[in-house]
């Protein structure tokens, strides 16, 4: 007997932890097994009566009790576009620190939702679908587009945006009609100028962006799976959008839906589950 765990890094709102109960339930569906929907952390600060009465799992907790339950195999489906600290860091620590309470057990970790260097074409297609749901839903042409992502301290995670760049601005000049400026962008960045890779922050790009031209919008492409502080209704980002619009009467700022509602990430995370014969595997025996 194994589970499957669905996990995300978590978040404090609960708009995030009921997104991911729906993928990790309509992933159960595909796949005909339990899927848990289960955090790294701060989805536990959540009140119960705010996520229908069921209180939100965290990772270190449900290995906890499942083990002491018996289950003794693990696999770990990561709601991550890339190479997270989180996965590579985080998760083993939290194995080998139960692996001293509990003894041997057995966890395979399966790759990332676009993982380098192959990518992820179908995770291309998804933000291309909702480049141009935007587009039609503000009845705009999508003009200029700005992909953006939460940031990151690690280059490889960064570069996962810049691959999927490189591969929608190829998608979109195949499009007919008018040549679609595609940039990027991230919401948030630590100072230095280590951090460079990251590129140029949200705010300041949407500002130089308003200054260039006023009257053409911008749709922003949301490299965010759900809801939450930064990505969710009155979070950051709307936050940011709506700043350099009050600054800049007539300029107009069109988020994207996000990845985690599309359809499509349901095949990226069956085929990932289907790859756990290839799947990094993290043992808590000794070698």
């Amino acid at each position: 007997m194994r589970d499957i765990l669905l996990i995300d890094n978590g978040s404090k709102r609960a708009d995030a932890t009921l997104s991911l109960r729906r993928i990790a339930s309509g992933l159960a569906e595909r796949l005909g097994e339990t899927v848990h929907p289960v955090s790294l952390l701060h989805s536990d600060r959540i009140a119960p009566n705010e996520l229908h009465g069921h209180a939100a799992d965290t990772f270190e907790p449900f290995l906890r009790r499942r083990l002491s339950e018996n289950i003794r195999r693990f696999v770990i489906l990561p709601l991550f576009f890339g190479p997270s600290r989180a996965i590579s860091d985080y998760v083993p620590e939290r194995i080998a620190t139960l692996q001293g309470d509990f003894g041997p057990f057995d966890v395979r970790i399966a790759r990332a939702l676009c993982p380098l260097p192959e990518g992820e074409p179908e995770l291309v297609e998804i933000l291309l679908d909702r480049i141009h749901g935007a587009a039609s839903e503000q009845r705009i042409a999508p003009h200029r587009v700005l992909l953006v992502d939460h940031g990151s301290p690690i280059p490889a995670v960064t570069e996962v945006r810049r691959w999927l760049a490189r591969r929608l601005t190829a998608k979109l000049a195949e499009v007919p009609g008018p040549r679609v400026e595609l940039g990027e962008a991230v919401m948030e960045r630590r100072s230095g100028a280590e951090y460079d890779f990251n590129g140029e922050l949200l705010e300041d790009r949407l500002r130089a962006l308003a200054a260039e031209d006023v009257s053409t919008p911008v749709i922003l492409c949301m490299l965010f799976l759900s809801p939450g502080r930064h990505a969710g209704p009155g979070g950051d980002i709307t936050e940011i959008c709506a700043s350099v619009e009050r600054d800049h009467p007539g300029f107009r700022v069109h988020p994207s839906a996000l990845v985690g509602g599309h359809p499509r990430l349901l095949d990226i995370l069956e085929t990932r589950a289907a790859e756990m014969d290839a799947a990094s595997v993290v043992k808590t025996e000794s070698a």
